[in-house]
């Protein structure tokens, strides 16, 4: 059985409650659906000062809530037979080239077609420090390919979440972002936190229970209506690429939640670059991939 105990802050008081709670299992990463979470409310798994409440409560600062998940609601995963890229792979780690539109584990209400469930098709064993996500030590956002490395046993996991922890992972992510980026090179320094009015999305915030975020830029190159960029994480916040870079008014091409619908493009976003520590041998090994061919393909096509 799993436990969550919430204090709703004024920022979120009259929020719905399914849809305060889809937020706060986000920002934990626990990844419940609100249709989950809404069925855990009319099961009466949900409790208000010890009374069950209706999905559609408006909330109020400063309420105590209890969620109560019975153990028969979380689902291990199963192996999948999901093609992988493997960029490399010995005993201890993986590396893989993800794609666009893979989910990295199951969450309720999305229990197949994960990372998760390909590694367990192809390793016999994973880390079980994260039992409902074996073997991930960190995520990429589902419409953001690159490079993502795995762990396949607990010692290589805790090295690796130590160095993520300590920022001493090496990520170079690229984009192709709106319009023509002034400075040759900068950073944006802004909070984020849960959107206010949409519990789905991220936004930059300086309220309180917002995170620091700190990423860094540097122009490679200007075209006509968009510049390519490479883009340096410090921090490691939900979206945190996508928001600095709309808030710096250059959003990623492609970004349908922070900036413009464009069918015709997939979310220029690729994590081109990742280096860490070997958790046994203590030796840097750093990875680089080339573009997907679908943001290659905008750059060869494309007049500066």
């Amino acid at each position: 059985m799993q436990e969550y105990n919430f204090t709703v802050l004024d920022a979120d008081s009259l929020l719905r409650l399914d849809a305060y709670l889809a937020g706060q299992f986000s920002s934990l990463e626990a990844g419940f659906s609100r249709s989950f979470i809404q069925k855990l409310i009319s099961e009466g798994k949900v409790l208000i000062y010890g009374k069950t409440v209706k999905s559609h409560h408006k909330i109020k600062s400063g309420e105590e809530i209890k969620i109560v998940i019975p153990p028969c609601a979380v689902v291990t995963p199963k192996p999948e037979d999901i093609p992988l890229e493997i960029v490399f792979e010995d005993e201890d780690v993986l590396v893989i080239n993800k794609p666009r539109g893979l989910v990295a584990h199951p969450a309720s209400g999305n229990l197949s077609a994960t990372l998760v469930n390909a590694l367990l098709f192809h390793c016999k064993d994973l880390s079980t420090v994260n039992p409902d996500r074996p073997g991930i030590v960190h995520r990429l956002d589902k419409d953001t390919a690159g490079l993502l490395v795995a762990a396949k046993n607990n010692k290589a996991h805790l090295s690796l979440a130590k160095q993520f922890a300590e920022h001493s992972i090496k990520r170079i992510y690229v984009a192709l972002v709106l319009g023509k980026v002034e400075f040759d090179e900068g950073a944006v320094d802004l909070p984020i936190g849960r959107h206010p009015l949409n519990r789905a999305k991220m936004a930059v915030d300086f309220k309180e229970g917002a995170r620091a975020a700190y990423t860094r830029y540097k122009v490679i190159k200007r075209y006509k209506d968009f510049t390519y960029v490479e883009l340096l994480p410090q921090t490691g916040r939900t979206h945190q690429l996508r928001v600095h870079m709309a808030a710096l008014g250059h959003p990623i091409l492609g970004d349908e939640v922070y900036g413009r619908k464009d069918k015709a493009i997939k979310l220029a976003l690729y994590a081109k670059t990742l280096g860490f520590e070997h958790p046994k041998t203590g030796k840097f090994m750093e990875f680089e991939h080339a573009l997907p061919q679908d943001m290659q393909s905008i750059l060869d096509k494309t007049d500066e």
